[in-house]
């Protein structure tokens, strides 16, 4: 079916790229990695792993749901990524959540050419409903304080204590940003349910159109000092995503994973959890995405793992994130 499907495989695709850019670059940040690291991801998910996996409708890249466990890893190698600013610190943290990963991946391969993917068949889903429940509520209370613009630490209920604070603190630029990027993905399906036209736009390409603007409005391109209400306020490109300003920049992000890591026992535990997290989330996904494909094909659950697992370990040794098998 490949010249049948050809045109509206095309649309898929260039949807599916709108939609991942921003989401890589975004989940990447969230999980204290460089943003390109999930760029990498994207890249190598793309070409490795759907070239030996057989899920037809599954994506391989970066999973908002293994950011708790990535940024939980970074934290305990003494990094906080981007948040306070690039450091040496930060980047020998990634450098270790790289080796761990790598290590994950391996264990990955292994387990899929042993065929132990079948494991995906006994885990109700009651259970991956709730691990995934939990992981949102903790992505969405850490990235309260991102979108309202203000620079915020510490677990869950601290953050959640603090959420009074951080919205008599909001940067009221970056807030309203960050607030009307919200309406539109809560508001535009709902007009996509009622008018046609509106499903062939994606939710995340308007938030785009609009942000973006909005954005230059603001002067984010510019260090500067603005007031309102009788308050002042800093602006400029802290608040906005660091990327290379040349041509093909992104082969200078380029970042091996540190081995010396692995001689940390804490850095075992970290591997148990991506290992097993990233393999369940990955085969649960292939097996629910078969059962939306109407032409009821099957994924080799096996082969997916080994897929995965040989994308991670590409990934890794050039300063990628873990991925899984993910429906977008």
């Amino acid at each position: 079916g490949f010249k049948r499907y050809f045109k509206k495989d095309l649309l898929s695709g260039f949807l599916v790229f709108l939609i991942a850019l921003p989401l890589c670059l975004g989940i990447s940040l969230a999980s204290g990695f460089p943003p390109l690291a999930g760029i990498f991801t994207a890249i190598i998910g793309s070409i490795v792993a759907t070239s030996i996996s057989n899920s037809e409708l599954t994506i391989k890249g970066p999973a908002a749901g293994l950011i708790v466990i990535v940024l939980g890893c970074v934290s305990d190698f003494g990094g906080d990524g981007m948040a306070g600013g690039w450091s040496d610190t930060d980047l020998q943290a990634y450098r270790a959540t790289l080796a761990v990963g790598l290590v994950a991946a391996v264990l990955q391969v292994g387990m899929g050419a042993m065929r132990i993917g079948i494991i995906g068949e006994f885990f109700p889903t009651a259970v991956v409903h709730g691990m995934l429940a939990a992981i949102g509520v903790i992505i969405v209370l850490k990235q309260i304080p991102v979108a309202l613009g203000v620079a915020a630490k510490g677990e869950p209920l601290e953050l959640l204590r603090e959420l009074p604070h951080f919205i008599i603190s909001a940067n009221p630029a970056i807030a309203t940003i960050g607030i009307v990027s919200m309406a539109i993905m809560f508001c535009w399906p709902v007009f996509a349910a009622n008018y046609r036209w509106c499903k062939v736009i994606p939710s995340a390409l308007l938030v785009l159109a609009v942000a973006i603007p909005m954005g230059i409005a603001t002067g984010l391109l510019h260090q500067h000092t603005y007031y309102f209400a009788g308050h002042e306020y800093q602006i400029g490109e802290q608040y906005l995503v660091q990327m290379p300003k040349q041509v093909f920049g992104m082969f200078t992000e380029i970042t091996t994973p540190d081995f010396t890591a692995l001689a940390q026992p804490k850095a075992w535990w970290w591997i148990l959890l991506f290992f097993s997290i990233g393999s369940l989330e990955s085969l649960l996904s292939a097996k629910a995405v078969d059962r939306l494909d109407p032409y009821k094909r099957k994924s080799n659950l096996d082969r997916d793992l080994v897929a995965v697992g040989a994308a991670n370990v590409a990934a890794s040794l050039i300063g990628g994130l873990p991925m899984i098998s993910e429906i977008v």
